[in-house]
Parts: C-alpha cells; sequence; structure tokens
C-alpha cells in the first residue's frame, strides 16, 4: 500500500537514478532496525521491504487488468500474500524472533477467518434464496407489470439501492441488470443508463449497512462503528444515489417496451427460507452488540438452520411432489405439472459451492498481504504521512477518490491497519467515501466489474465515464450532507 505520494521522499525523484542505486545497495547491507519498545522488526527501508511492497503493486497490477487478462483476480494476490509472508518469516527466523512473526500471522489470519465465515453464510442464502426463485419471482413481476423506462429506471434503481443493504451489491446489480436486458432489449443507449444508475445505487445502498459491503462489515467487526451508527448515513448515502440519478432519468425518453409474459413459480420454501437469513441477521446482530462475541458466531448458527431446513425439505420432497401432482392433474394445468419432472432435492452444500469463490479468496490474499507490509513497518510510515500530515477528514476524501481505481477492500483493511486516531465522523466518513468512491468508475466496484460483463458491449468502461460528472456530484454532495448532517460525531471519540 506504498503509494507514489507516500514513499520516502527519495523514491519521488525518478531522476535520480545513480543516487536511489547506492541506497538500495546500502540497505542490503543495513541490518533490520527493531522498532521502538514493539517488538518488530522496522523493515520499511530495508530491500526486502521494498521486495515485498513490489511484489503487492505487481499483484494489484494484474487484479486490474482482469478483465484483458481473463485470469480470476484471486491469482495474484494469493501468490503475493504467500511471497511476502514467507519473505518476512525467513528474516525473523534469521534474527531468532521465529514466534513474533507466528503470533502476527496468526492474529492477521484470524481477522480474515472471521469476515470470512460471515461472507459465506450470506452467500450461501443469497444463492438459496436464487435456487428457490425468490429473485427470479421479482424480475418476473417486473417485467410482466409493463412500467415505462423512466419507472423502469427508478424501480431497478431504488431496488438496488434497499436490496444491497442486506445482500452483497454484487448480487443485487446483477440482479436488476438482467430486469433491464429483459424488458429493453435492443435498446443500449438505455441499458447503459440503468446500468451506470444500478452501480450507483448499489454501491450507495451497501454504504450504510453493516451487510451491504465487504468494507462496512470489517469496519463493525473491528468495532469502530456501533451497528446503529451506520445508519447515520443513510441520508448521504441516499444523496449520492439520488443526485446522479435525477440528473440521468431527465434524458430518458419516456415510452413503454413491448409486452412480455414470464411464468416464474417460487419453489417451496422460499417464504421461509427468506425469512431464516432475517433471522439469522438478528442473531449476528445480537451476538456483537449484546454478548460482544463475533457476529460470525450467529451467522455460523444460521447456517445450522439451513441445514436443518433443507434436511426437511429432502425428506418431505416425495410427500410434496404427490400432493401436487394430484392437485394440478385435477386442474388441468399441465404445464405446472410438466415441470414437476425436473425438480432437484435441496442441497445446502451446493449453494456452499457455488459462493463466489474467487472474491473470497481474492479477500483473503489482499487482507494478508496488507497485514503483511503493516508488519513490516510501512502502514505505519503510510498513517504517519496521510493522517499526521493531512486533516483525516481531506484523507479519508482522498482514500474514497482513490478506491475508485484501487479495490475498497485493501483501502479499507490498510485504514482499519493503520488505526488512525479519528473522530465516529471521520471513521463513518471513510466507510462512506470508500463504499460509494467505486462509482465513479465501471471498475472502481465489483458490481461495475460484473455488469460489464453481463451487458458485455453495451455498458462499457466509456459509457461509464460519460456520467462521471454528474456521478462525482453524487459523491461531493454525500461528503458534505455526511459534514452537516453528521457534524456532532465528529467531536465523539471512541
Amino acid at each position: 500500500m506504498l503509494t507514489h505520494r507516500h514513499s520516502p521522499h527519495w523514491l519521488r525523484h525518478s531522476a535520480r537514478w545513480p543516487g536511489i542505486l547506492v541506497l538500495v545497495v546500502l540497505a542490503l547491507f543495513s541490518p533490520p532496525l527493531l522498532a521502538a519498545g514493539a517488538g518488530e522488526l522496522d523493515l520499511t527501508y530495508s530491500l526486502s521491504g521494498f521486495t515485498a511492497v513490489m511484489l503487492f503493486l505487481v499483484a494489484y497490477g494484474l487484479v486490474m487488468a482482469e478483465e484483458q487478462l481473463h485470469m480470476r483476480k484471486s491469482k495474484p494476490v494469493l501468490v503475493a500474500a504467500g511471497l511476502i509472508w514467507m519473505l518476512i518469516g525467513w528474516i525473523y527466523v534469521q534474527e531468532g524472533l521465529p514466534d513474533a512473526v507466528e503470533h502476527a500471522f496468526s492474529a492477521t489470519l484470524l481477522e480474515y477467518t472471521e469476515l470470512l465465515l460471515f461472507l459465506l453464510v450470506a452467500m450461501t442464502y443469497v444463492n438459496a434464496m436464487e435456487e428457490r426463485r425468490v429473485f427470479d419471482k421479482l424480475r418476473a413481476w417486473m417485467v410482466e407489470t409493463g412500467f415505462s423506462y423512466r419507472t423502469l429506471f427508478w424501480i431497478t434503481g431504488v431496488l438496488a439501492f434497499w436490496i444491497s443493504t442486506v445482500a452483497n451489491n454484487l448480487t443485487t446489480a446483477m440482479l436488476m441488470c438482467a430486469v433491464v436486458l429483459k424488458v429493453a432489449e435492443g435498446d443500449k443507449r438505455f441499458i447503459n443508463l440503468c446500468c451506470v444508475n444500478i452501480v450507483v445505487a448499489s454501491n450507495a445502498g451497501g454504504a450504510f449497512s453493516p451487510f451491504g459491503d465487504i468494507t462496512t462489515l470489517m469496519v463493525w467487526q473491528a468495532k469502530l462503528v456501533e451497528f446503529q451508527e451506520f445508519f447515520e448515513l443513510l441520508g448521504p448515502s441516499l444523496v449520492n444515489y439520488l443526485l446522479p440519478a435525477l440528473v440521468m432519468s431527465a434524458f430518458i425518453r419516456n415510452r413503454k417496451p413491448g409486452s412480455l409474459e414470464e411464468a416464474v413459480w417460487l419453489k417451496r420454501g422460499a417464504r421461509r427460507i427468506v425469512f431464516l437469513f432475517l433471522l439469522t441477521v438478528v442473531i449476528a446482530v445480537l451476538c456483537h452488540t449484546v454478548l460482544n462475541l463475533p457476529p460470525a458466531l450467529g451467522m455460523m448458527m444460521g447456517l445450522g438452520f439451513l441445514q436443518f431446513f433443507g434436511y426437511y425439505l429432502r425428506r418431505s420432497l416425495p410427500r410434496s411432489l404427490a400432493r401436487k401432482r394430484t392437485r394440478y392433474s385435477q386442474r388441468g394445468d399441465w404445464r405446472k405439472l410438466e415441470s414437476l419432472g425436473s425438480v432437484v432435492p435441496f442441497d445446502v452444500f451446493t449453494r456452499i459451492a457455488r459462493s463466489e469463490w474467487d472474491t473470497l479468496l481474492f479477500f483473503y490474499g489482499v487482507v494478508m498481504s496488507v497485514g503483511g507490509l503493516g508488519f513490516m513497518g510501512y502502514l505505519a510510515l503510510l498513517s504517519e504521512s496521510l493522517y499526521a500530515g493531512w486533516d483525516p477528514t481531506w484523507a479519508n476524501i482522498v482514500l474514497g477518490v482513490v478506491s475508485a481505481v484501487v479495490d475498497n477492500i485493501p483501502v479499507m483493511f490498510a485504514v482499519i491497519s493503520m488505526e488512525p486516531d479519528m473522530s465516529m465522523g471521520n471513521w463513518l466518513l471513510i466507510t462512506l467515501t470508500a463504499g460509494v468512491g467505486g462509482s465513479l468508475l465501471s471498475v472502481g466496484s465489483a458490481a461495475g466489474v460484473a455488469l460489464m460483463g453481463q451487458a458485455r458491449g453495451i455498458y462499457t468502461f466509456g459509457g461509464h465515464m460519460r456520467w462521471a460528472p454528474v456521478i462525482a456530484l453524487g459523491y461531493v454532495g454525500s461528503v458534505l450532507m455526511h459534514l452537516w448532517l453528521n457534524a456532532e460525531s465528529f467531536n465523539v471519540f471512541h
């Protein structure tokens, strides 16, 4: 995470290669320094430290080129994380401090594991609801209702905003995009505009909920912001979505698409799975706020509920099919009767297997890589340069813009690892800016990248970029709304 601006001052003068070469040679032979009172080696100005930074930058360069290389983003960061920690381990063993590096690695791994279990259960429930056709039913209702283009623009945006508070923004964006592609088939201009709106809405909706995005979940689990305090960002998040949407909606020709019919039936147990998911979320919140236990405990308990319900669905399937065959035969509903032949028993582990493993493994690689760089001393150096040199408010606003280019996960994890002395208002600000800053570019968030693949050739980087000034207006508006609406929180420190 050592950026060009915050690197050691002599690294900024790229034209002075002879001086840099001398310093690198000196770094080869300079022994690691012991950080005062920390029992850790300061490796920030050593060759091993520079090597670790380069490994991470190269890996992240490959991540950013995912669309061009057609290579999953988890691959390079997994390798980088392994090499960085092996490099640290080698140095600490040579210095006779093997226990220190083992403890540091275990602590970083524990942070990731808690988040992994939480996300895995949430993804499993979302996949289960998808398999039970909950989202298909919602999409079919929107297709059949016959909304006008402008109404469809607002409905998909509003639903993306609210659904992303409990489901991840990636799933939400893809669901809404499927609706738009189905209804407005062939109207590329409208589809591109709707996709931009959906990306902005899903990122904004996830910014004020602990469950809406990985970054908000990280802040909540680190106990930097309490569950109810996230809702102070509702107003700024609405501004972030509504300002661009109001401008973009003025460019829509208000006509109706052709009528479509799509019959979709919910599978057995769909509503009960939605209820179990909401119950699981409540238990996770209570575990964290009342019992002071990790939210992952409540989520894993909820996974047990889903497994028990899956067991019930499998055991009762033959009786259910027999009743439905009799009922549909009496009604003469041959289409539904024929569909019973394709019924597959519900399997929880199939839903787990369909989780976004590339995202989860990418998350591991980022957390462990940034954790390793922090253990070497770079996060302390970055924190001193950024938060000691700047006002925290400006630093958080700039980091939000940076998250449009660099994924918001490493940005947020780096800030949490730095632990700058900030007010509650500033912790909420970095949560907001890291969440919505990715909307500035199509490649700035998982939702944008996914929709470029789903609406390939229609929703593009350039198509999103045309609306960047309008999206930036929403970004500035949300920051100003937070500074005004939650001014008192800037005087509250944890």
